[in-house]
């Protein structure tokens, strides 16, 4: 669904001083961070600490000052629109699913931008063979599925896109364990076909189980960036976040 990732490394993703305001409350403070082509990169912290704030900023879903840089373009010059046909796409907290159409109209949505019909059907067929319980509900509303499966939805949909960098926005959310665990395999593949992720998630441990870097935001500030394998040995880590 994505390009493969070349030998070049580079940083796809990029913000510098990020800044978000709700009225005279600072959500975001001044963050810079990047992330590489090919990553899978969390963003971790408590409630309030300013993550989905950043997701939304990143995806121009509401104001922000400071430069966001996607591919070495300027993404805080364009509208939120313009993102998906240049390979960013995000899967909102709460799913945001289109209750009223079916998995199969919703799965159509993610390609609206695009006029490949083959290989729409191809990246059709790739996500029915990767999360098969869409595909035995292709025509069922998608109000009606589990929440499990509106997150499954909401993925696909996404990749429906093509999308080079995927945000995710707390996917685990609301979840039953079993569950949970599905979605997370689901995030391994899709960033084992080469799609770049960034992803906030309130279940910390996992988050970094799965990923290779990991940032740790506080108050609206990251106070924390390491590889997963250290923010977990990390006694300030682990005792905010991983209950020890």
């Amino acid at each position: 669904m994505a390009e493969p990732p070349s030998d070049e490394r580079y940083a796809l993703l990029e913000a510098l001083n990020l800044e978000v305001h709700y009225g005279g409350i600072a959500a975001v403070r001044g963050i810079s961070f990047a992330v590489e082509a090919g990553e899978l990169v969390c963003l971790i912290g408590a409630n309030g600490a300013g993550k989905t704030s950043t997701l939304k900023a990143l995806a121009r879903m509401i104001p922000a000052r400071g430069e966001i840089h996607y591919r070495r373009e300027r993404l805080d010059r364009l509208p939120s629109h313009a993102l998906i046909r240049r390979g960013l796409a995000l899967v909102p907290e709460g799913r945001g699913i289109f209750a009223r159409l079916t998995v199969a109209e919703n799965l159509a949505m993610g390609a609206y931008h695009r006029a490949d019909r083959a290989g729409i059907a191809d990246d059709l067929a790739r996500i029915y063979d990767m999360l098969p319980r869409l595909k035995e509900r292709a025509t069922q509303v998608a109000g009606t599925l589990s929440g499990g499966e509106q997150q499954m939805l909401a993925i696909g949909r996404a990749l429906m896109g093509r999308p080079r960098l995927l945000l995710l926005d707390e996917p685990s959310m609301g979840l039953a364990p079993l569950m949970v665990e599905k979605i997370f395999e689901v995030i391994r593949a899709v960033a084992a076909q080469g799609v770049t992720i960034l992803l906030v998630e309130q279940n910390a441990r996992l988050a970094l189980q799965t990923c290779g870097r990991g940032y740790v935001m506080e108050s609206g500030q990251i106070t924390l960036a390491d590889s997963a394998a250290r923010l977990l040995a990390d006694p300030r880590v682990r005792a905010a976040y991983l209950g020890e």
